[in-house]
C-alpha cells in the first residue's frame, strides 16, 4: 500500500495495453481523467479509498472488457452512468460511500451478467428496478443507507443465486416479497428501518440457508413468524421496533443455531415461554418494551451461553427473581427494570461472575442488596424505585426497613453484641494466624516437591482456573476440546511453540488425542478481555470465513484477565522455521525447493488479497506469521489479532500496533502530532 497524492496522471492513458488499473488506498484527488478512455483493454478499474471528486465518466461504458469497477469510499457525485449496463462483461460494481445521486439505472441488469452490486451510503433515490431479476448470477446486493422508495419488486425471486440482500435504512414500502423464498442460497436478508408493512411471509421458512433475518424498524405486524422456526441455520433474528403481537412460541428456538434474538419494542404479550431454556447457543436476548407478564421462568438459567445482554425491561413481569439466574456466569449486561418483580434479590446472583451492567430499578424488590462487586459498583439509580430495598449502592440504611422496634431492640443487645464480637475477633485472629502458618508451610513443601518432580521429568499439575467464558465454534469439535487442558498448557514452558508480537502459542494435547494450538494474548493486549462482546462477535465472524489461506479460530477461553484463542495445529510450523531453522523444527528438515517456495508465496498473496477485500488490515506480516499445514500450504495467521487489536475499534492501546521490527502496517500514519489510524470499511 502506498500513499500517493495529487491527481490521477492523464499520461496513464498512453498505456494502451493496460488491463488492470489499481490505484486504491491512496490519497489521490481530482476527477477521473478523460484521457483514460483510450484504454480499451481494461478489465478491472479499482480506484477505491481515495479523495476523488466529480462524476463517474460515461466513457467507462465503452470499455468492452470491463469486468470490475470499484470506486468506493471517495467523494464522487452525480448519477450512475446508465451506459454501464451496456458493458456486457461487467460483473462487479462497487460504488459505496460516495455522494452519488439519481436512481439505480435499470440498464445495469439488462444483460444479466452482474454478480455483485454494492451502492450503500449514497444519496440514490427512485425505486429498485424490476429488471433486477434478469441477473441470474447476482449473488450480492447491498443498497442500504440511501433514499430508495417504492416496493421491493417481486422479480427479486428470479435472482436465484442471491446470497446477500441488504436494503436497510431506505424508504421502501409495501410488504416483504414472498418471492425471496425462491433464493435458496440466501444467507442474509436485511430490510431494517424502512416503511414495510404486513406480515412476514410464511414461505421465508423455506430458506434453509438463512443465517440472519433483520427486519427491525418497520411497520410489520401479525403474530410471531413461526415459519422462521424452520430455518435451522438462523443465527440472528431481529424483529425489534415493529408491531408484532400475541404470545411467544414455546419452541422459540426449535433446536436452531440462534445466537441473537432481538424482539424488543413490539406488542408481544403473555408469559415468557419455559422453552426459552432450550436456546442453548443464545448470546443476546432482547425482550424489552413489550407487554409480557407472569414470572421470569427458572429455565432462563439454563441459557449458560448468554453473554452480551439479557434485557426484559419495561414489561409487566411479576413474582420473584429466580435464583437460577445466578448460573449465567458469562452474562455481561442484565436489565430487568420497570417491571413488577417482588421479593428479595437472591444471593445466588453472585454467581454472575462476568456481570458489568445491571439495572433492577422500578420494581417491588425488598430487603438488603447482596454484597456483590457488580451491585456495589453500580449507580444507585440501578436499584432505585424499589421502596423496600436497602443497602449499598442505595443511600438507605437497612436498619429501619424492618419496622419501628428495630432501633430499641438493637440498643438492648448492643453491649452483649459488642462483647461477643470482640471475643470472636480474638478467636478468629488466632485461627487465621494458625491457618496462614500451616498454609505457608504446606506451600513451601509443595514447591519443593514440584521442583523435585521437574528435575525427574514428571509433569507438574496446574491448579484448575475458573473459566469465565469459552466456546468452540465448530460443532464437531465441541466434545473433543477440553478447556482446562488448554488453560493448563499455557503454564508449561515445554508446551510453548513460539512467541510473537501479540501472543505466545502453546501446544495442548486434548484427552481425545486432538492437538490444538493455544494462543495466549500478552498482558499488554488484555484490554480485549474487557470487551468480551466485541471480541466474541469478531472471533465468530472470523471463524466463518472460509478461505484456504487464512488461519481461522476454532474457539476461545477467557479466565481471570487472560484471553486464549484456539486454532488447529500446524504440523510444519511457520515459514520462518522452514527458511531459517528453529528449535521447534526437526534438525534434519530438508531445505525447500523453489516450486514449494513459489507455492507458499502465492498462498500468502491470495490470503492478503482476501483480507483486502473484507477491509482487514493485518498488523504484522512476517514469515513468523505464515503457517504451513501438513501439505505445506501457506496460511496467514494473526488475522484475529489484527481485528481484536484494531485501535480504531478502541479495544487496545495504540502501543499494541507495533509489529515485527521494521514493519509498519498499511493504514498507520505518523505525524508530528502523533499516530493516526486510517481505517477502511
Amino acid at each position: 500500500m502506498n500513499r500517493l497524492s495529487g491527481p490521477i496522471p492523464p499520461a496513464l492513458g498512453l498505456a494502451a495495453g493496460l488491463k488492470f488499473l489499481n490505484l486504491s488506498n491512496n490519497a489521490l484527488s481530482g476527477s477521473i481523467p478523460d484521457e483514460l478512455r483510450g484504454l480499451k483493454e481494461l478489465q478491472e478499474v479499482q480506484i477505491s479509498a481515495n479523495n476523488l471528486t466529480g462524476a463517474i465518466p460515461g466513457w467507462l461504458a465503452g470499455l468492452p472488457g470491463l469486468r470490475v469497477l470499484s470506486a468506493y469510499e471517495n467523494a464522487l457525485s452525480g448519477p450512475i452512468p446508465p451506459g454501464l449496463g451496456l458493458s456486457s462483461n461487467l460483473q462487479v460494481l462497487n460504488l459505496h460511500s460516495n455522494g452519488l445521486e439519481g436512481s439505480i439505472p435499470s440498464s445495469l441488469f439488462d444483460l444479466g451478467n452482474l454478480q455483485v452490486l454494492i451502492l450503500t451510503v449514497n444519496r440514490l433515490n427512485g425505486t429498485i428496478p424490476d429488471s433486477i431479476g434478469r441477473c441470474l448470477g447476482l449473488s450480492n446486493v447491498r443498497i442500504g443507507n440511501n433514499r430508495l422508495a417504492g416496493a421491493i419488486p417481486a422479480s427479486i425471486g428470479d435472482a436465484t443465486s442471491l446470497t446477500y440482500f441488504e436494503a436497510d435504512s431506505n424508504q421502501l414500502s409495501g410488504s416483504i416479497p414472498a418471492q425471496f423464498a425462491r433464493c435458496a442460497n440466501l444467507t442474509l436478508l436485511n430490510l431494517a428501518y424502512n416503511r414495510l408493512v404486513g406480515e412476514v411471509p410464511d414461505m421465508l421458512g423455506e430458506l434453509r440457508n438463512l443465517q440472519e433475518l433483520i427486519i427491525s424498524g418497520n411497520g410489520l405486524g401479525g403474530e410471531y413468524p413461526r415459519s422462521i422456526l424452520r430455518c435451522r441455520n438462523l443465527s440472528k433474528l431481529d424483529l425489534s421496533y415493529n408491531a408484532f403481537r400475541g404470545g411467544l412460541p414455546d419452541t422459540i428456538c426449535n433446536g436452531s443455531r440462534l445466537q441473537f434474538l432481538v424482539l424488543d419494542h413490539n406488542e408481544f404479550s403473555g408469559s415468557i415461554p419455559h422453552g426459552i431454556g432450550g436456546c442453548s447457543r443464545l448470546l443476546e436476548l432482547q425482550l424489552a418494551n413489550n407487554n409480557l407478564s407472569g414470572e421470569i421462568p427458572a429455565e432462563m438459567g439454563k441459557i449458560k451461553s448468554l453473554q452480551i445482554a439479557l434485557n426484559l425491561s419495561f414489561n409487566h413481569l411479576s413474582g420473584p427473581l429466580p435464583r437460577e439466574l445466578g448460573r449465567l456466569d458469562k452474562l455481561v449486561a442484565l436489565d430487568l427494570s420497570s417491571n413488577e418483580i417482588s421479593g428479595e434479590i437472591p444471593a445466588d446472583m453472585r454467581g454472575m461472575l462476568s456481570l458489568i451492567v445491571v439495572n433492577l430499578s422500578n420494581n417491588r424488590l425488598r430487603g438488603a442488596i447482596p454484597v456483590f462487586g457488580p451491585f456495589q459498583k453500580s449507580a444507585g439509580s440501578s436499584f432505585s424505585g424499589n421502596a423496600k430495598l436497602c443497602g449499598d449502592p442505595l443511600d438507605v440504611d437497612c436498619g429501619p426497613i424492618y419496622g419501628s422496634n428495630y432501633g430499641s431492640d438493637h440498643r438492648k443487645i448492643s453491649y452483649r453484641v459488642a462483647l461477643a464480637v470482640a471475643g470472636s475477633c480474638v478467636l478468629i485472629f488466632s485461627v487465621v494466624s494458625l491457618v496462614v502458618t500451616l498454609f505457608m508451610w504446606r506451600e513451601r513443601q509443595e514447591k519443593e516437591a514440584d521442583a523435585k518432580k521437574a528435575e525427574a521429568g514428571e509433569a507438574v499439575v496446574v491448579e484448575a482456573r475458573h473459566v469465565m467464558a469459552s466456546s468452540v465454534f465448530i460443532e464437531s469439535l465441541q466434545q473433543a476440546i477440553d478447556f482446562q487442558t488448554c488453560v493448563q498448557a499455557t503454564f508449561k514452558d515445554a508446551s510453548a511453540l513460539r512467541s510473537g508480537t501479540f501472543s505466545t502459542t502453546y501446544k495442548a494435547v486434548m484427552p481425545s488425542g486432538m492437538v490444538v494450538c493455544v494462543k495466549k494474548l500478552k498482558s499488554v493486549d488484555r484490554a480485549v478481555v474487557h470487551h468480551q462482546a466485541k471480541m466474541i462477535r469478531e472471533l465468530e465472524r472470523l471463524a466463518h470465513i472460509n478461505h484456504p489461506n487464512l488461519v481461522r479460530p476454532i474457539g476461545y477461553v477467557i479466565y481471570e484477565d487472560v484471553a486464549l484463542l484456539l486454532q488447529y495445529d500446524m504440523p510444519n510450523g511457520t515459514l520462518l522455521q522452514l527458511l531459517h531453522g528453529s528449535n521447534n523444527c526437526d534438525g534434519d528438515q530438508e531445505k525447500p525447493d523453489w516450486p514449494k517456495l513459489l507455492s507458499i508465496a502465492i498462498g500468502v498473496a491470495e490470503g492478503l488479497a482476501f483480507l483486502h477485500q473484507i477491509a482487514t488490515i493485518h498488523l504484522d506480516i512476517s514469515s513468523g506469521n505464515v503457517f504451513l499445514d501438513s501439505h505445506y500450504n501457506a496460511l496467514l495467521g494473526e488475522v484475529e489479532i489484527s481485528k481484536l487489536l484494531d485501535p480504531s475499534k478502541g479495544t487496545a492501546s495504540i502501543s499494541a500496533v507495533a509489529g515485527t521490527f521494521g514493519y509498519i502496517p498499511p493504514g498507520l500514519n505518523f505525524s508530528p502530532k502523533g499516530i493516526c489510524w486510517i481505517h477502511k470499511n
